[in-house]
């Protein structure tokens, strides 16, 4: 059937959905106990065995996986297989400049691969397809992951990565893509900078873009679709947990459908780790079943979501999370960038020439994000000459761009001038939520 690319896979019924996650969690628990010392030790904590581990009603019996338990195994601490059997290494940003290592065996890769085909299928693309990937390529997962599912299903691929949208747009008119990756924003962008150029659309023949990596709204998607008279797709993924392809829209629009086979999703209460039923608003946590290199248990995105267990009306049986509103930390996603304020405030004190008072700025300009950062002078710093302030506020910017990958624009203000609290530090304002 037209729109499926594991139509067995992608349809299975409830019942058979349960009996194959738990066989596969059962395996899972055993690997992991027998060859990461680190979740064996947590599971030792709790008193967990892996016969103990029979169905998916007791992954509750397991401990959850934060960030912070990469950061602490860094770089391939929670690697179950050897190095030798690694063939590909992704990383992400981490709070301050260390970043969450990620590996990848053969057979890594040729599920991801998979995963990637069955959603560019569900968005219309077959190996008729010509696919323009305009996310970014390297340690970043997103312009490999989409180059490899494109390809999976006989698509020609051409790897633009990001970045010099002249090229871009000529690439697109002229090679006649169909099918545009990237995020929301700059497609919005490019949407722009086609109008810009006295450009028609009726000289483009893209019909689908597959968009995530930042948060997006429906408006955003409604924009995306009259400017570029394309189906615009919602696609979720992490670094983590594989990349893009966890999770991607239908046809229908109506919530993103969960590779239940591969990955086992749960909501919880952020506070009290307590599972939460379907279609209520949690945390959103992952379990993968079957990655090799890097598996997780139970691993806390802190993405907020909700997740249905209804059956598409596009005939889908597996779980559907809806679009995330927000996170339960403190982390922004700029331009497909993950930034914690605490990496900003580390550049700071490595500067060491300004108060520790700052203030993050985000807005969006047109289809794009901003990224400004306030920065107090100490008084004695009022009187020094502009080229000292210059040199001090230069020397922030670039800090800032080695470490997170931005540009970022720097307002030095006076001694005293920025908010203080009693509680928790406020650091950032989004001006994005109120567009």
């Amino acid at each position: 059937m037209k729109g499926f690319w594991d139509q067995k896979s992608e349809c299975m019924s409830r019942e058979q959905i349960h009996d194959l996650q738990s066989k596969k969690l059962a395996k899972l628990i055993k690997r992991v106990y027998t060859n990461v010392p680190y979740y064996r030790d947590k599971m030792q904590e709790k008193g967990v065995l892996p016969e103990d581990i029979k169905t998916m009603e007791d992954i509750e019996k397991l401990p959850f996986t934060t960030k912070q338990d990469l950061r602490e195994t860094y770089p391939f601490g929670m690697f179950a297989t050897p190095m030798e059997e690694i063939v590909r290494v992704h990383a992400s940003s981490g709070t301050t400049g260390k970043q969450t290592v990620v590996g990848y065996t053969q057979n890594d890769i040729a599920t991801w691969s998979e995963l990637m085909a069955r959603c560019f299928t569900m968005a219309g693309a077959d190996r008729s397809s010509i696919f323009q990937v305009s996310y970014g390529y390297g340690l970043f997962t997103g312009g490999l992951g989409a180059h490899y599912g494109a390809e999976r299903i006989g698509a020609a691929t051409v790897p633009t990565s990001s970045g010099n949208t002249q090229r871009q747009i000529n690439i697109m008119k002229d090679f006649g893509v169909t099918v545009l990756c990237c995020t929301p924003s700059y497609a919005l962008y490019l949407a722009e900078a086609i109008e810009e150029a006295g450009l028609s659309l009726d000289d483009f023949k893209l019909t689908a873009g597959i968009f995530g990596a930042e948060p997006w709204t429906e408006n955003m998607r409604g924009e995306i679709e009259k400017n570029l008279r394309i189906k615009a797709f919602d696609i979720y993924g992490l670094s983590e947990v594989m990349g893009p392809g966890v999770s991607m829209d239908c046809q229908y629009k109506n919530g993103l459908h969960i590779w239940e086979d591969h990955f086992y999703p749960e909501i919880i209460n952020s506070q009290t780790c307590e599972v939460l039923p379907a279609n209520t608003d949690g945390e959103l946590v992952f379990t993968t079943l079957t990655k090799e290199g890097f598996p997780l248990i139970r691993y806390r995105t802190r993405d907020v979501s909700s997740i249905s267990y209804e059956k598409c009306a596009c005939g889908r049986t597996m779980a559907r999370m809806s679009k995330p509103s927000g996170r339960t930390d403190d982390m922004l996603i700029i331009r497909g960038v993950n930034v914690f304020p605490s990496q900003i405030e580390s550049v700071l004190l490595d500067v060491g020439e300004t108060s520790p008072h700052y203030m993050i700025i985000v807005d969006r300009v047109g289809t794009l994000d901003t990224l400004e950062v306030q920065v107090e002078l100490t008084a004695d710093m009022l009187s020094d000459e502009v080229k000292k302030l210059e040199d001090t506020e230069n020397k922030i910017r670039k800090g800032i761009e080695t470490t997170l990958g931005l540009s970022a624009k720097i307002t030095l203000v006076e001694s005293k001038t920025i908010m203080r609290s009693e509680g928790k530090a406020k650091r950032v304002i989004d001006k994005r939520k109120f567009k």
